[in-house]
């Protein structure tokens, strides 16, 4: 059993990107490999695309119980698209199973143009991280984001500087998300800690700490800490303490 959509806007790729087998078949830079997958790019007429090819699910049960890591990926863009959060715009995606069990997938998204992610303007030390209304510009939509994912229940589980990226006006995109997962009650909570924690640990070293501030205040919608806020903000400061 195959399952495959492409987006009707880029029909005019069909003959490329139109079903697995044919997506299997590109040819083109490869930038990320794996046991279970690889990232390919590709530019068609002046614009490139990001091909995700998995040929594993996982190992044992994994293969037929539970949700492909690639299928993961696809609907929790769709999730981003539908809250409203900025993403990738995804051309085609589909998995191939035989016998019920996961065979192949690929997830093909378009290039968000002149973005780089968060994690390599801290490695080069870009000035715009000393930009305080930069700064500020970015923090905000990153917070909202965030918030929006909290409030129906779903964590990233990966929200690192690395999977978001900004372009040259400073606006913020979310991407490579196939860990998110909705949650409840306690689990959710802590995973929400995560979350924030995982933002956090770069940005200890690159913010100051009322811009840290800041972002939480606007992540909770608050003007000043609460003492619930106070636990919170030391659950996340703490979190990866002796795990470093």
């Amino acid at each position: 059993m195959t399952g495959w959509y492409l987006d009707p806007v880029y029909a005019q790729l069909a003959n490329e990107f139109g079903d697995v087998r044919r997506v299997f078949a590109l040819e083109g830079r490869r930038l990320t490999h794996d046991p279970l997958s690889e990232v390919i790019l590709v530019e068609r007429a002046g614009v490139r695309y990001y091909v995700k090819r998995y040929w594993g699910a996982g190992k044992g049960l994994r293969r037929f119980i539970g949700r492909p890591r690639v299928k993961a990926e696809w609907q929790n863009l769709k999730h981003f698209a539908r809250w409203g959060i900025p993403t990738a715009p995804i051309v085609a995606y589909g998995l191939e199973r035989q016998a019920g069990a996961f065979v192949r997938g690929a997830l093909i998204t378009r290039e968000l143009e002149n973005t780089r992610d968060l994690a390599l303007l801290a490695k080069h030390d870009d000035p715009r991280l000393r930009d305080r209304d930069w700064v500020e510009q970015v923090s905000r939509q990153l917070a909202d984001a965030t918030r929006i994912m909290h409030e129906h229940h779903f964590t990233h589980n990966d929200l690192k500087w690395r999977n978001l990226l900004v372009n040259e006006r400073a606006e913020l995109f979310l991407i490579d998300c196939p860990a998110g997962a909705f949650w409840w009650g306690p689990l959710l909570r802590y995973r929400m800690v995560k979350d924030l924690a995982c933002l956090d640990k770069v940005a200890k070293r690159q913010l100051s700490r009322s811009q840290r501030l800041r972002f939480y205040l606007q992540y909770r919608g608050h003007q000043r800490l609460s003492a619930s806020d106070k636990r919170h903000v030391r659950q996340i400061v703490q979190f990866f303490e002796g795990r470093e």
